[in-house]
């Protein structure tokens, strides 16, 4: 569990690391990077701007890349009971009718698991062992002299020197102001949807999607029960989610229970979460004066379900790269997480943004149009870029050591 914490007890535990670290955002990228460096011996510090853990949660379809991760931290098998195997995927037409059925399961799982679990129960499997945060506090100013720590309000409380700063505040990030990163290239697609969860009665491990003319339904398993996600127009959605919902009822000819129990459960939720479908991206994640990581580095659209994978597998690049330096040896570590990572997150946030083209489109003879395309393009097409990047994960020893040597620093041992 998270822990809250004072900063004055953070800071004490962390004087005579030979790192010392702040992470800014004690989301799922933040909380990762935090327990990898804890592993190896390190105390980073941790902050979040919240008060507390208040975020609603959504559901997430975690991709192997994932898997090591969870192995370093000694969570493999706590990630595995709190989640469900994906097995299947089905796309829908406009009309609701089953288009087509693919393995999904099958063709990712010669790389590792294919797991569905909702925000709220990854964070619980990452923090089982306990792990310290500040809540209340974000920086306004981070460079040689040190950071700024401030409250909620804007006020400083304290200040303190750090050999590395983190930012992992999420994908509307403060933190790339503080850090230099300038403004980021933004994917607005004038869409949003609501989140809610409903009984699954039908296949635990079978994930749909409904692509509609002018609305989007996607039904997805997590333990115990479905993660929903209706979305649409933001105009749209001013009805408010028991309208929006009525009216795609309206719309589908062929719902089913599933689909049927899936719009009931976004109608009767008094308070839905609301996910705008926007990214972003920015051109340098190594700044100055701290880096970016996860969503504040690249947040993603959902379409491809690889975004908190992503985010993952750079904070667990980041944490073993980490562990084999030192202050001298920082700035080329972190070039070459950089050099590798950057651009294997970015190819999949592409690939996120090319299926975004085909699903926030409305008409019905772009509907008609986008499920020819469906019908005939596999699903190992329309995913080969993130396939490619399941099956060729970098090694972030190798590149530490490669790192360290062109330093001219003697490798040193990794110690997770």
């Amino acid at each position: 569990m998270l822990t809250d914490t004072s900063l004055a007890d953070q800071l004490a535990a962390q004087r005579d690391d030979r790192l010392r670290v702040l992470i800014v955002g004690a989301g799922i990228a933040g909380i990762t990077l935090a327990q990898l460096l804890r592993r190896a011996g390190l105390h980073p510090v941790l902050i979040d701007r919240m008060p507390a853990m208040e975020h609603p949660g959504y559901m997430l379809a975690l991709m192997p890349t994932v898997d090591q991760a969870f192995v370093d931290l000694g969570i493999h098998e706590q990630y595995h009971a709190a989640g469900t195997p994906m097995a299947r995927y089905s796309f829908r037409s406009h009309r609701g009718r089953v288009l087509r059925t693919d393995p999904l399961g099958e063709l990712l799982n010669v790389y590792g698991d294919y797991n569905g679990i909702s925000r709220g129960a990854l964070i619980e499997v990452l923090t089982a062992g306990g792990c310290p945060v500040t809540f209340g506090l974000s920086i306004d100013r981070s460079d040689a002299s040190g950071v700024r720590f401030v409250d909620r309000d804007g006020a400083g409380v304290a200040q303190a020197a750090f050999d590395l700063v983190v930012g992992a505040d999420g994908i509307r990030s403060r933190l790339r102001a503080v850090l230099g990163a300038g403004t980021p290239e933004v994917v607005e697609t004038g869409w949003s949807g609501w989140v809610a969860w409903a009984d699954d009665s039908g296949d635990p491990a079978l994930g749909e999607e409904l692509w509609g003319d002018g609305f989007f339904l996607g039904m997805y398993p997590v333990k115990d029960r479905l993660g929903v996600f209706l979305g649409g127009p933001d105009a749209d959605l001013e009805v408010g989610p028991a309208a929006f919902a009525a009216s795609v009822r309206a719309r589908v000819d062929e719902l089913g229970p599933r689909l049927s129990a899936s719009l009931d459960a976004v109608a009767a939720d008094p308070d839905p979460y609301l996910w705008r479908l926007d990214d972003a991206r920015v051109a340098s994640w190594v700044l100055p004066h701290g880096i970016l990581l996860g969503d504040a580095a690249a947040g993603f659209l959902p379409t491809a379900g690889i975004g908190a994978g992503m985010a993952i597998e750079s904070a667990w690049m980041l944490g073993r790269m980490l562990a084999r330096a030192d202050r001298a040896t920082l700035p080329a570590v972190l070039a070459a997480w950089e050099r590798v990572e950057r651009p294997r997150v970015e190819a999949a946030q592409s690939n996120s943004r090319m299926l975004a083209k085909l699903m926030f489109r409305r008409g019905r003879v772009v509907a008609w149009l986008r499920e020819t395309v469906m019908r005939m393009l596999s699903v190992r097409a329309a995913l080969g870029p993130i396939l490619r990047l399941v099956a060729t994960r970098p090694d972030p020893d190798a590149e530490a050591a490669a790192a360290l040597a062109a330093a001219g620093s003697p490798e040193k041992p990794h110690s997770a």
